[in-house]
């Protein structure tokens, strides 16, 4: 009878201390009662480490970032509003839009005068220090101005009291000296935060007439200079508030002169004014002519819109290469796109054609706009940049003025049509300017 074998145990290998230890029980037997577990599936990457933040969200990642622009952004609004708002309220209380025009002439000129002064004081002693009484002082002013026509004071006294609404702060050159503060050692950043300002601005004048005109013709002719003094009061004590962003006072040390440095900046900001400037009055002229004025607001809100866009995307692109080569570029581009309004108006005499022309020439303002401000980051003296940007928003009025005026000569004595070449050759001039201070100036020879 055979003897039954023992049942083979599994192989146990065993070596010594010195290696490894290898125990085999033997095959794994499945249990078909058992479900068979699904495999797993991988890991999904969450999208914040796919799609790395762009640009614009990592700038607002920074502490105090998003406080103090939405103060400042608040506050930048009425800016787009206040002319507006005082030229309705005083011609329909005076009759006159003479007088009106000449009162606010009178407050630009004297902004452009107290503006380089204030700014200085911001330098020298701190934003919330300077900021908030001469706000306070302008809001004053905006209210005298509308109690003087609520209750019909004598004319002169519509002057002094929209010329104290020039001790306004340049909240935007406030706003753009704490990004160059807490982005100094960070030049892509830096280029990303100074093109979002320059679209803010272009957002804040062009919805600035239009809330300044529906409060003005729905409720009565003064709020919109009512709600414009709250907005500012507002805006610039909430950005004010963000002490931790703002950037130390320098006192002054009377050795660099702002405008000796950037003194040929100025003269292409004045040509750059002229542009705007021109191109709203003929605007207005030429819709007057096609029998549509008050779809003018509209039409060149296309243009700031396309400005905004623009400065958008370019601030979401990397520089390429220093500002100081990639101006002429972004002038030779501008006088190009401001010729498109000229094109559309004698090719189709239509307004409607003139509108995505205005588009298309906007485009142009904003990437100008941000690399002439890069410039003067760059090359005004330490301590002073709230001076600096001031001169430059001094340079803007003038020929925002100059250009006003040779555009309103020429939609009277050519014809309208023909009066965007203005804008154009004022583009032109602007791109002659920076080609003739590259070739004098020492900082062409040192880009940044």
């Amino acid at each position: 009878m055979p003897q039954p074998t023992e049942p083979v145990p599994p192989r146990m290998h065993t070596v010594t201390a010195d290696s490894l230890v290898t125990v085999d029980f033997g095959p794994r037997f499945h249990d078909p009662s058992r479900p068979r577990r699904a495999p797993r599936s991988p890991r999904r990457t969450p999208r914040s480490r796919r799609h790395p933040p762009g640009p614009y969200r990592r700038l607002f990642a920074l502490p105090g970032t998003r406080a103090f622009t939405a103060g400042n952004l608040l506050a930048r609004l009425p800016m787009g509003m206040f002319s507006v708002s005082a030229v309705v309220m005083i011609a329909g209380a005076r009759g006159s839009y003479a007088l009106a025009g000449a009162v606010t002439a009178t407050g630009l000129a004297a902004t452009g005068l107290a503006g380089p002064w204030i700014a200085r004081l911001v330098d020298r002693h701190g934003q919330a220090r300077i900021a908030v009484p001469a706000t306070v002082t302008a809001v004053l002013g905006s209210l005298a101005l509308l109690l003087c026509v609520r209750y019909g004071a004598p004319d002169w006294t519509l002057f002094a009291a929209y010329a104290a609404t020039a001790t306004t702060p340049n909240l935007g050159g406030m706003s753009r000296a704490r990004w160059a503060h807490l982005l100094r050692d960070d030049p892509d950043a830096l280029h990303t935060a100074t093109s979002f300002e320059q679209a803010a601005d272009e957002l804040c004048f062009m919805l600035g007439p239009v809330l300044a005109s529906f409060l003005t013709g729905t409720f009565f002719p003064e709020a919109g200079t009512l709600v414009g003094a709250v907005l500012l009061l507002t805006g610039a004590l909430l950005f004010t508030a963000q002490r931790a962003t703002e950037p130390p006072p320098r006192p002054a040390t009377g050795t660099a002169r702002t405008p000796l440095r950037i003194g040929p900046l100025l003269a292409c900001f004045v040509a750059t004014g002229a542009v705007f400037g021109s191109m709203e009055v003929v605007t207005i002229a030429y819709a007057d002519a096609q029998g549509h004025r008050s779809a003018a607001g509209a039409v060149l809100a296309l243009q700031a819109a396309g400005s905004c866009a623009a400065g958008l995307l370019y601030g979401a692109l990397r520089p390429a290469g220093p500002a100081e080569r990639r101006l002429p570029f972004c002038l030779l581009s501008m006088a190009a796109l401001m010729s498109f309004p000229l094109l559309a108006a004698r090719a189709f005499d239509s307004l409607w054609a003139l509108a995505p022309a205005l588009l298309a020439a906007g485009m142009a303002t904003a990437p100008t706009m941000v690399t002439a401000m890069t410039l003067v980051q760059d090359r005004a003296p330490e301590g002073r940049l709230n001076e600096g940007m001031s001169l430059v928003v001094t340079a803007l009025l003038t020929g925002i003025a100059c250009g006003s005026a040779l555009g309103g000569w020429a939609a009277d004595h050519v014809s309208p049509t023909a009066a965007f070449a203005t804008p154009a050759a004022a583009a032109v001039v602007a791109l002659a300017v920076n080609a003739v201070s590259r070739i004098a100036s020492p900082y062409s020879r040192h880009t940044h």
